[in-house]
């Protein structure tokens, strides 16, 4: 079945109308079906006749004042019948500027954006915000108009939800269908021409091949580098391992700055950051930025200095390099060898440990934002559980979705541990509730997820709720399994840095700079670090000044003023 053209609908008082339409119709007409109206009225008879026939909308545009309402309520109005449509106020020039409604309107989260239609040719700047607003539109509601990757499996599979997260985070175009839909007719004819036992799921890589079950390591290889591509006896001047913002800012600085670079990340780009939806407080990006989106952008900046960039490759061990020997990580493609090692390996969210809940996960239970299982949820009650910025941002995303969305904490509330404006959006948000003092405690279904249980701790009553997901953002433990003792790290595995490294690894009576460990001509960058701010502009920021010191130690190094029983060369 040929999908849909998505609509872009015009919202204009009847004098400017026209003018509206003209604007939007020379550079998006091709692509989406542009409906013009000029009441409220009109536009919610509209959006509810579309809403009904299924077909999509992309955004709605509304001036200031419409016919019967002004532009915000409008917006609001349409919100309410298509919540994942992009929202965009348009100014004409001939309109006072409500700069205080509209500063709130976008605070709240009430708009994504606030525009002035333009007034002669190539107005790049309107364009421009309109583009990464239908762009951003068509990664997190529309759906991918092509597929690299096709996924066959019956409803409910568990394993699907991993295969799909990694997919979605890489920014790999795939779709996912049962075995009876026409869409999978290519990938089960073209496993049984390999004589493949049919099992599911069953991923068909572009038109090339055919896996039962893969893991991501083979998801990543069909798309990426390996580690053993540079070759036996190969050191580099710094491996990174993490591919999370401080990773990836470690290798933009590094590589441009002439170092040889290899980043390996276990996972997709982006680590814990790529998870988020909508990152509204990254410096540069007025209108936003969803954490896949921002990690793709970082990891092609850093290709295009030259930096190896190798995702599903887990590090397994580690080496240190001493008396003139390279440090050496242990990975599943062989080893890496490196003069200078950054760990920006990041956390994981913690495990909720309750066994009921468990048996659910990629059934509706999800650890992280899972963004790909947003659309599962339409119409729906899901719940998330956490405290952060993570859970704000993935509450917001989802309520495009859900009919409700409550953030379960077990604190008094959320001031503690998230960003202001995302309360503020939060609250303002009709389908959030925030459920304080309380916990998780059991969940059921039959082939997934559909009811969740929730203690309340003041009170000790327990409630169960209808539910399509659960969303468990939890905290975090250190990812430094593969450490096994070799630098120092704090009571709960957090890498040590700089003073806070022990004394007995001072040298001179001097601790390490700030951001090296226990170990010379190793860093440590992001939320790996004991002590770290735990934001993405902070983990950026420390990728980027660790590869100053990465210079100042390999400079030590070919100088030989280090110390000679810790240089690696």
């Amino acid at each position: 079945m040929k999908p849909r053209t998505p609509v872009i609908m015009l919202i204009a008082a009847a004098e400017h109308a026209e003018e509206m339409r003209d604007e939007f119709a020379h550079r998006y007409a091709a692509d989406y079906e542009l409906q013009l109206v000029t009441t409220l009225s009109e536009s919610m008879t509209m959006a509810q006749g579309l809403n009904a026939r299924g077909i999509p909308v992309a955004m709605f545009a509304a001036t200031t004042q419409v016919g019967d309402a002004t532009g915000l309520v409008t917006l609001q109005c349409l919100h309410a019948v298509m919540p994942a449509a992009k929202r965009v106020m348009v100014r004409l020039r001939s309109e006072p500027w409500a700069v205080e409604e509209q500063r709130v309107a976008q605070i709240s989260g009430q708009i994504e954006a606030a525009l002035l239609l333009p007034s002669g040719p190539r107005d790049e700047e309107f364009h421009t915000a309109v583009t990464e607003l239908l762009s951003d539109w068509g990664w997190s509601a529309g759906g991918p108009e092509i597929e690299l990757v096709n996924i066959v499996a019956p409803a409910g599979d568990p394993n699907v939800g991993v295969l799909r997260d990694f997919l979605d985070r890489q920014g790999i175009p795939m779709g996912v269908w049962p075995p009876d839909a026409p869409h999978a007719a290519k990938t089960l004819e073209m496993a049984r021409s390999q004589g493949i036992e049919i099992a599911y799921p069953l991923v068909r890589i572009a038109e090339r091949e055919v896996h039962v079950n893969p893991d991501v390591r083979v998801l990543g290889r069909a798309f990426g580098a390996t580690v053993d591509e540079l070759g036996e006896g190969h050191v580099v001047d710094l491996a990174i391992v993490g591919a999370g913002p401080a990773g990836l800012a470690a290798a933009v600085y590094g590589a441009s700055e002439g170092l040889s670079t290899a980043v390996i990340e276990a996972d997709a780009v982006g680590g814990q950051a790529g998870t988020s939806s909508m990152i509204r407080n990254y410096l540069g990006f007025p209108r936003g930025i969803s954490g896949m989106r921002l990690a793709q952008r970082a990891r092609f900046q850093a290709t295009r200095f030259g930096a190896g960039i190798y995702s599903a490759t887990e590090v397994t061990g580690f080496t240190p390099g001493y008396r003139g020997e390279p440090h050496v990580l242990e990975t599943d493609d062989g080893p890496v060898c490196a003069r200078a090692v950054l760990i920006s390996t990041g956390v994981a969210y913690r495990r909720l440990g309750v066994e009921e809940v468990e048996g659910f996960v990629g059934r509706g239970v999800y650890y992280g934002a899972a963004s790909s299982a947003a659309r599962e949820c339409e119409g729906g009650h899901v719940l998330v559980v956490g405290g952060g910025n993570s859970a704000g941002q993935a509450a917001i995303h989802l309520s495009r979705f859900a009919r409700s969305v409550s953030i379960v904490v077990r604190r008094d509330g959320l001031a503690e541990t998230m960003s202001d404006y995302l309360i503020r959006e939060i609250e303002a948000n009709p389908r959030i509730v925030v459920k304080t003092n309380a916990e998780i405690v059991g969940a059921s279904g039959t082939d997934r997820l559909q009811h969740v249980t929730i203690r309340f701790n003041e009170n000790d009553q327990e409630l169960t709720v209808p539910a399509c997901g659960l969303f468990l953002l939890l905290g975090a433990h250190p990812c430094v399994d593969w450490l096994d003792g070799t630098v120092a790290r704090d009571a709960k595995g957090f890498v040590l840095t700089g003073r806070d490294v022990p004394q007995e690894f001072w040298r001179d009576g001097l601790p390490p700079e700030a951001l090296a460990t226990s170990v010379p001509g190793v860093f440590a960058a992001g939320d790996i670090r004991a002590g770290s701010m735990k934001r993405v502009a902070a983990a950026s920021g420390e990728g980027a000044g660790a590869v100053t010191l990465v210079h100042h130690w390999l400079e030590a190094v070919v100088t030989g003023t280090c110390d000679p029983d810790a240089c690696a060369s």
